[in-house]
């Protein structure tokens, strides 16, 4: 196993993306690097980064994986071929979709209990 990648986008890659794209997405990288785990923003953004990295088709022998999910991830960030504006607004969608996911009945018991309120 590579020592630096996870199945998923991990949340302490996040502060490391802040100087990769304008002001606009520094603003939102520092918001959300200083909130705790659970926080719908701190899952939005990984969402988010999971789409743009497209982390559910990563696997330990791909060249992704080699590289490690932060190096990965500033990869996928600097390479967005939108603007600030663009992928903010794909980040407050995400935003919506995991507000959604917490109102439903789909969370299971376990999973709640780790999710902390915004």
């Amino acid at each position: 196993m590579y020592p630096d990648s996870e199945i998923l986008f991990p949340s302490r890659c996040i502060p490391q993306l802040r100087d990769l794209r304008g002001a606009k997405w520094a603003e939102l990288v520092d918001r959300v690097a200083e909130l705790p785990d659970g926080h719908e923003d701190v899952l939005a953004f990984g969402s988010l980064m999971i789409k743009l990295a497209s982390c559910l088709t990563c696997d330990l022998d791909s060249y992704r994986a080699s590289l490690g999910c932060c190096t990965c991830a500033k990869r996928t960030v600097a390479g967005f071929k939108g603007s600030d504006n663009d992928i903010v607004k794909q980040f407050e969608k995400a935003r919506e979709e995991v507000r959604a996911f917490l109102k439903s009945d789909e969370i299971p018991d376990a999973i709640a209990a780790l999710i902390k309120p915004a």
